[in-house]
Order: C-alpha cells, then sequence, then structure tokens
C-alpha cells in the first residue's frame, strides 16, 4: 500500500469541522464551562493478562459514576469503507452478516493472519446518560490485516474481503467479532474503523449510517503485539507516531480506546462502548 494513499485516511478536510468542534468542546471544559464526561467500555473479564489498557480502564472508571454521557466521537471513514462510499460496496454482499471475519467469504477465499483479536462494542444511547443498549442496531467494522492492507482495495488484495463484518446488536447492545490484531501502517495510529446503523435492513442496504468512527488501542498492547512474529512493520511505524500526535486522535481519544487484556499466545480482547 502506498503512503500517499494512507495520508489520505487522515481524512482532515473531511473531518475539520469535527475536530474543531471537538477541540472547542474540551478548552471550554478545562475552563470549567462545559462538562465532558466520556463513556467507555466497562470490561467484567477478571483473567490475567500479560499487557492491558490501563487508560482505557481508568477512563471507564472516571465515567461510571457520572448519568452524563457524550456520543462517540464522529471519525472519517477514510479511503477505505467498502461501503460503498468509494468504489466497491460490501454491505450488500451475501455472507457479510457474521461474527469471525478473519476470512474472505463469497467467491474470495483468503485468510488474514495475525494475533487473535476478539472485539465487543456495546451501543448505547447518549440522552440516556450511556444506560440503555440500543438493541437491533447494526455495526459493520472493518480494518487492515497484519501488513497494513486493506481488503477490496490495496495491492495484491483486491479479490479478498476479509477483515469485514457486519452484526445487529443484542439486548445488551452488543457485537463481537473475531479478528486479528490491525497492523500499524505509515501515518497512521493502530486503529479499527466502525459505523452504525439503526437496523440490519440499514447497514446491509448501506443506508442512514447513524455514527461512524474509530476504535484505538493503548501502546503498551501494540508494542507487545508487534514484537511477535509477522508484524516487523508496525514497530518501525509506531516509533514515529504517538496517539497525542495522529491525525485522527490528536484531539483526544478517551472514548475510543479501548481496555484491551490477553496476550500474543491467548490472543486478546478488546471492549468499548459506543455512545449514539
Amino acid at each position: 500500500m502506498s503512503e500517499e494513499l494512507h495520508d489520505h485516511d487522515r481524512g482532515l478536510s473531511f473531518d475539520l469541522p469535527t475536530l474543531q468542534r471537538r477541540k472547542m468542546i474540551r478548552l471550554l471544559a478545562g475552563v470549567g464551562l462545559v462538562p465532558l464526561v466520556g463513556c467507555s467500555s466497562d470490561d467484567s473479564d477478571s483473567s490475567a493478562s500479560s499487557s492491558s489498557s490501563s487508560a482505557g480502564s481508568s477512563s471507564s472508571a472516571a465515567s461510571s459514576g457520572s448519568a452524563e454521557c457524550e456520543t462517540i466521537p464522529g471519525e472519517t471513514a477514510g479511503p477505505y469503507p467498502g461501503d460503498g462510499s468509494n468504489g466497491v460496496n460490501v454491505l450488500k454482499e451475501s455472507g457479510v452478516v457474521r461474527k469471525d471475519i478473519t476470512s474472505s467469504f463469497g467467491s474470495a477465499s483468503g485468510k488474514a493472519e495475525g494475533v487473535p483479536l476478539t472485539v465487543t462494542l456495546t451501543v448505547v444511547d447518549a440522552a440516556s446518560g450511556c444506560g440503555t443498549p440500543k438493541e437491533g442496531a447494526a455495526v459493520y467494522l472493518w480494518h487492515c490485516d497484519r501488513d497494513g492492507n486493506y481488503s477490496l482495495y490495496s495491492e495484491g488484495v483486491t479479490e479478498e474481503n476479509y477483515l469485514r463484518g457486519v452484526q445487529e446488536t443484542d439486548a445488551k447492545g452488543q457485537v463481537t467479532f473475531t479478528s486479528i490484531f490491525p497492523a500499524c501502517y505509515t501515518g497512521r495510529w493502530p486503529h479499527i474503523h466502525f459505523e452504525v446503523y439503526g437496523s440490519l435492513e440499514d447497514a446491509t442496504n448501506a443506508t442512514s449510517i447513524t455514527a461512524t468512527s474509530q476504535l484505538a488501542f493503548a501502546k503498551d498492547v501494540c508494542d507487545t503485539v508487534y514484537a511477535s512474529d509477522g508484524y516487523d512493520r508496525s514497530v518501525q511505524n509506531m516509533s514515529q507516531l504517538s496517539l497525542e500526535t495522529d491525525g485522527i486522535f490528536s484531539d483526544g481519544y478517551d472514548q475510543q480506546l479501548a481496555t484491551t487484556k490477553g496476550s500474543v499466545e491467548k490472543g486478546y480482547t478488546a471492549t468499548l462502548t459506543v455512545p449514539v
């Protein structure tokens, strides 16, 4: 994948109004004029892990005692959405509704290799203070592979559609995807894209998007994963980035930093609450 295309994923021209709005809110909150409270995932899994997102845990603890809730920050879908907004539309393909997104579906047969990752997103009603799950909504989730390539778009994997999938939220407002830990490619902090739709029908017809955002990973977890086999390129790319300098997360990432637990050997779990 070319560096030029990756730079487009910053989407600054697309996101500028959103970024300016969020920065202004943070500025006002800093002088006590506007309350700013984030919502993050509460993971009850107490199993031991070799790496965890302490920042994500802190965000969850800070928000648990508040009735206020901010909607998930809106972010660009980037140049590789696969939702029909930039060329191909995988959402209308039979088989896209699935939990395990490691392999391609339909006529494609490729499989993404890497450290196992299970992603659970909990979609909640922001107006209720994050207290009401959004049952029957839908989430479309996608991300790059271990080499930093996006299926459907990147050279060598244009005929693949792995690491893309849709699911309907359950009674808890949750969807869970089985995947692999994404790479860190040139110019972007490790992340996962997702879109929230009002219903499964809306998602599979690529209409009426409720929210578009991105999930981020903590540095300690990324460093551990990228020290394992197959992620060599990510080590150098990570050394040139930080969450504070990333073109998307530099204006704030508390609500988007996943709580991540696990190990390279057993795989990781990443959880995030998504208020809409």
